[in-house]
């Protein structure tokens, strides 16, 4: 298994929408704002100065990840998926870890993240990454399903 990660290609948008539905169907339900996400992520992710990333095993789109743009220097980690046949072989760790130092490319200084507690493996690795968690009560989530809130500073 050689997996590559590269940035959002035109084309990538079914994959996209497909990788990230599974994973909300399987543990939550989708919302609207998931909806109009997935929909058209050309528009709310990337007209704004987002990114989409895609991790492949040859042409087999196998996880994705998107950074929203929240802010200057600032970006939301969103729509982190890996089809679940491929979890646990690290292919999560390894598009996290790409997108981290993209974002470092592009100028961020801070990374947020919106997560549940049900996802204690999504959760631990975004804190073996060095995501720190936020206290819950001070935080306002974009999703009803959101309880858990953590940010990565990125030193200049």
């Amino acid at each position: 298994m050689a997996i590559s990660v590269r940035r959002f290609v035109s084309g990538d948008e079914e994959a996209f929408r497909r990788l990230n539905e599974a994973w909300i169907e399987r543990y939550f339900g989708m919302e609207d704002a998931d909806r109009r996400i997935l929909g058209d992520p050309q528009s709310q992710i990337l007209a704004s100065g987002g990114q989409i990333y895609l991790a492949l095993d040859g042409t087999e789109r196998v996880g994705a990840c998107a950074l929203v743009k929240i802010g200057d220097g600032e970006f939301e980690v969103a729509k982190m998926a890996v089809a679940e046949e491929r979890r646990g072989q690290g292919i999560g760790r390894q598009l996290l870890s790409f997108v981290i130092a993209d974002a470092r490319q592009m100028g961020a200084r801070r990374l947020y993240i919106e997560s549940n507690s049900r996802l204690s493996s999504a959760l631990h690795l975004y804190e073996s990454l060095g995501f720190r968690h936020l206290p819950p009560e001070t935080m306002q989530g974009h999703f009803a399903r959101c309880d858990v809130f953590m940010e990565l500073l990125l030193p200049a």
